[in-house]
């Protein structure tokens, strides 16, 4: 019987959420321990023949996916069809592939904790939050980007003269601006003038706020969502 909490409204599950979401947490797993240095053959061996079975079933569920779905084309190109797609790919095409491509490649697999996103209603609730607050968040961005151009242009007018070799331009500038931002600062761009260093200060205060609203309008959306479907358990109760 469908689940009526499932994020993939056109087909049943396969399969076990909760097996599926331990399977995608072994998977990443032994990806990171693939990585370690002088593995023995015989943890090799095991990786390999896990990395088989997992993705037999992940193949068996994506193909059993596109049979029950009613609209298989839109299935394909959804969201989650291209996860799923993209859980198993990197294993079907290593073998054409060179080393360096190979690599590369491999790195796709963890896309496969997207999948998680399928199997829990939190995920389902904070991806619906995203789409109620797509348009402030794309205001939120545009300003973002237009703060960094405008701070980027600041620092550059007051170091540029005596820092020619750091703040070259005001692309080079714009590293300075987005690690100042996110509070990161490596250290490796700094104000060395009175007025750098009041500008600074100002871009900093400003970016506090600026990094903390979207946080804000996102648990917003969460709680509208969540009041929302507790009304609706309580009509349908």
């Amino acid at each position: 019987m469908a689940n009526h909490h499932d994020t993939t409204p056109f087909l049943d599950r396969p399969l076990p959420s909760g097996f599926i979401a331990a399977l995608i947490v072994f998977s990443t797993l032994c990806f990171s321990l693939e990585t370690l240095p002088d593995l023995k053959p015989v943890t090799r061996s095991f990786l390999y023949y896990s990395e088989i079975v997992i993705v037999a079933i992940f193949t068996a569920e994506y193909a059993y996916r596109i049979y029950s779905a009613k609209d298989r084309l839109r299935f394909i190109f959804s969201f989650y069809g291209l996860v799923d797609l993209l859980a198993i790919l990197p294993f079907y095409l290593a073998p054409a592939l060179d080393l360096r491509s190979l690599r590369l490649l491999r790195l796709l697999r963890v896309l496969r904790l997207l999948k998680l996103a399928r199997y829990h209603k939190a995920f389902s609730r904070l991806g619906e939050a995203f789409r109620l607050a797509r348009e402030e968040l794309v205001i939120f961005s545009l300003a973002t980007l237009i703060f960094l151009y405008l701070a980027a242009v600041g620092i550059y007018y007051f170091e540029n003269p005596v820092q020619p070799d750091v703040y070259r331009s005001v692309f080079d500038a714009l590293w300075w601006a987005v690690t100042s931002l996110t509070t990161v600062g490596y250290g490796d761009m700094y104000p060395i003038t009175p007025g750098g260093r009041i500008f600074t200060f100002v871009v900093l205060m400003l970016g506090l706020g600026l990094v903390a609203m979207p946080a804000g309008i996102i648990a917003s959306s969460l709680n509208a969502i969540r009041r929302r479907h507790e009304d609706d358990s309580e009509e349908s109760q």
